[in-house]
């Protein structure tokens, strides 16, 4: 039986982070010569000594093929650097997912749901990540191991899900990538650019690539520094929609509900309502991400608690309340929203709403937003796969060269593969970009769906085996607001989206404009495109089931201590209850808030 080692607090930099800042310290040192700071830089990117892979086909102690204590032991000491702090994840949690599904997809929601479908999907999915966000936070802050989610789904539900998560989220993330540039390429033809969509997409696949090439510090101040806008813009534009909505437009016009009247709050019935949901889904995808990243945060206890508070207000406030204002700013048989057609199909629906209000100029600033919106998601695209494939090739369940770690903490190889599919971006190039949005938006948004059930479930057996191990709910360092109950929630929610998903899928809400999807070949591809992602999940988790003969996991069996920074749990409390007691009531009210 493996000793199952348990990370102590005080030991929060690795080796590598140490050798991460032997380049700095060269540059500071003097004298220092070029060829010693090349040689720094050149060894940087040498392999990480402290690496460590769970062999395929090895066989544990419990005498499976698949080692489940050898892969819970690969993840909690994985040499990624810890170097996030917590400015990065707040500003992560608060607008890092905030891109092209809220500013363009959003259009198509939009037209096939109309507003009241519009805001019920997006509060109804929101409410449900709540709850996933909660008992990811739990879960992360005792246990910030790489991989994260897939990591749980692998020791708390059953290894050969774990692989189908792990492989579902990097897929996910792969495809994002080229699907945000390709959003870029459509914005950037609002402005009737004779530039080659080619060349824009060159210009930010290659900075989204050096952002990441900079580690996981430049992704953070990469990320504070996009989110800080995408956030000013959201908040500007709520401002804007209240003034124009009350009449405080160029032409005075009132707006009011006069689109919920005519021409109506529903469009397509509950059948439109329910082909909002995948949409909704891909415009929240990432919000998952700060539980990726506490495996490479300083010190996860005090730091993501407080972002994944923040995600409520992110939920509420950017996309609640500015979708509303867009329902109300913006009708549903707007011809110009994305997917009516193929001639004005590269508006967003923020862009429309400033058009109809007769301002000029600031259409122009909201693109630019969006463009900047793409490179943030895109840069948590490579950011997020990158880890993910890190994490599964660790735990032997993809190539192990994938493992491959530097000294500064950068999975090279992984990086080098989520950059690599990038270049499926230039197909916006050709004639078929607009296939390509719809192709990769499904596939994506329902792959969230997936894993975001996939957290609930592990939470609910995670908390099961720390009752039955006799563990007391005083000992986590942080507690699921939603507790049990929003887990089994947000898991009941996630399936029953992925059952209307079908029934969307082989009944499909008919365009307002173009051709009507009638007929075989048409409502196959439909189907397709809606449900693409369970046939691969489904194929991962069997094929893999029946090769490693892995076990499900029992909740006395399962491995709660691999991977634990040691805290001194009620010392820290109460040295957190007597910094309390000195707050003035405003903090108080905010930190329990936030």
């Amino acid at each position: 039986m493996r000793k199952s080692p348990e990370i102590s607090s005080s030991r929060l930099r690795t080796e590598s982070d140490d050798r991460a800042g032997a380049i700095g310290s060269i540059y500071d040192a003097n004298p220092a010569t070029w060829r010693e700071v090349a040689k720094t830089a050149w060894d940087s990117f040498k392999q990480n000594p402290n690496y460590h892979i769970t062999q395929k086909g090895q066989v544990g102690a419990n005498g499976q093929v698949y080692d489940v204590e050898g892969a819970a032991e690969a993840t909690a000491i994985s040499p990624l650097a810890r170097k996030l702090k917590g400015r990065h994840l707040q500003m992560i949690a608060i607008g890092g997912s905030i891109g092209t599904g809220l500013f363009v997809g959003s259009g198509k929601a939009l037209q096939q749901g109309g507003p009241a479908s519009l805001l019920i999907a997006f509060s109804l999915i929101g409410g449900m990540l709540f709850c996933t966000v909660q008992a990811l936070g739990e879960m992360a802050v005792l246990l910030p191991v790489a991989g994260s989610f897939s990591a749980y789904s692998t020791r708390f539900l059953d290894p050969a899900w774990g692989f189908a998560m792990g492989w579902n989220y990097a897929i996910q993330w792969l495809i994002v990538l080229p699907l945000e540039i390709v959003a870029a390429a459509i914005t950037i033809k609002y402005w009737d650019s004779p530039i080659s969509p080619a060349a824009w997409v060159a210009v930010f696949l290659l900075m989204i690539i050096g952002i990441n090439l900079m580690g996981v510090k430049g992704y953070g101040e990469a990320e504070f520094v996009f989110s800080i806008i995408k956030v000013i813009a959201v908040i500007g534009f709520i401002i804007l929609g209240i003034i124009l909505n009350v009449g405080g437009g160029q032409n005075g016009d009132y707006v009011g509900g006069r689109y919920w009247a005519n021409p109506g709050a529903f469009n397509n019935g509950f059948k439109g309502l329910c082909s909002v949901f995948v949409i909704a889904a891909f415009a929240f995808a990432g919000t998952e991400l700060v539980g990726l990243a506490a495996a490479e945060t300083a010190n996860p206890r005090k730091s993501l608690p407080t972002a994944v508070k923040q995600v409520f207000w992110r939920i509420c406030l950017f996309y609640i309340v500015s979708l509303t204002l867009v329902g109300l700013l913006v009708p549903y048989s707007d011809p110009r929203l994305i997917g009516q057609s193929t001639s004005d199909a590269k508006a967003s629906p923020f862009v429309i709403a400033i058009n109809n209000a007769g301002i000029t100029g600031l259409d122009s600033v909201m693109n630019v937003v969006i463009m900047i919106s793409v490179l943030s998601v895109g840069n948590s695209a490579v950011y997020g796969s990158s880890r993910t494939l890190a994490a599964l090739a660790e735990q032997g369940q993809a190539p192990s060269w994938l493992a491959y770690i530097d000294r500064q903490g950068r999975p090279l190889k992984a990086i080098g593969v989520a950059s690599a599919f990038g270049f499926l971006a230039f197909l916006a190039a050709t004639d078929k970009d607009d296939d390509a949005f719809v192709w990769m938006q499904a596939l994506s948004g329902l792959s969230s769906i997936f894993t975001w059930g996939s957290i609930c479930l592990a939470h609910i057996r995670f908390r099961r085996a720390w009752r039955l191990q006799g563990r007391s709910l005083d000992e986590l360092a942080f507690r699921s607001q939603a507790g049990v109950i929003g887990s089994w929630i947000g898991f009941l929610f996630n399936v029953l989206v992925i059952c209307a998903q079908f029934w969307i899928g082989f009944s499909p809400v008919q365009p307002r404009y173009g051709k009507p999807i009638e007929g075989t070949s048409a409502l196959v591809q439909n189907f397709f495109e809606a449900y693409l992602a369970v046939p691969v999940v489904v194929l991962c988790y069997i094929v893999y089931k029946v090769v490693y003969r892995t076990p499900f996991m029992r909740s006395r069996d399962m491995d709660l201590k691999t991977g634990v920074r040691q805290l001194n749990l009620p010392q820290l409390l109460l040295d957190e209850k007597f910094e309390r007691a000195s707050w003035p009531k405003w903090k108080k009210t905010y930190k329990f808030l936030c």
